[in-house]
């Protein structure tokens, strides 16, 4: 599918998502406390991305320190941005992703799939079958 089109149609569909479910919610808890479960998520969220982030800087900064390449950490870090600006944005329908983007086994099996679709298979020339070979023969010429 075309990624315009379905970047248009999330543009779309999430904020009328998010209104009908404020909307919603606030018809049956109060607007008020609507309004304030907002803000305390907001703020939660936001305490808790600043914990991750830096737990995920540290484990970043060991596999540098053990000269492997920090690629997971990376990712996860790009995806503690989306989180949090899930987070910030009013709603509940964001927040609940926010939030899950905020479990380290999530963002962790998340930025391992990424990383598999956009490299390919680990590093070594492991694929879904088993290592690749390449046989042939050779000689040293000088």
């Amino acid at each position: 599918m075309n990624p315009f089109a379905v970047l248009l149609a999330l543009l779309v569909a999430v904020p009328l998502t998010e209104l009908w479910l404020l909307i919603e919610i606030g018809s049956r808890i109060g607007a008020l406390t609507t309004v304030g479960l907002v803000v305390l998520t907001a703020v939660l969220g936001a305490g808790l991305l600043r914990w991750q982030g830096f737990e995920t800087l540290r484990r970043a900064q060991a596999s540098l320190a053990r000269g492997v390449p920090p690629a997971v950490e990376l990712v996860e870090g790009a995806l503690l941005v989306v989180a949090g600006a899930f987070l910030l944005t009013p709603g509940f329908l964001t927040d609940a992703v926010g939030f899950a983007l905020l479990v380290p086994g999530v963002r962790h099996a998340a930025a391992a799939a990424l990383l598999r679709r956009w490299l390919g298979p680990p590093s070594g020339g492991a694929g879904p079958r088993g290592p690749r070979v390449i046989e042939g023969e050779w000689e040293r010429r000088d």
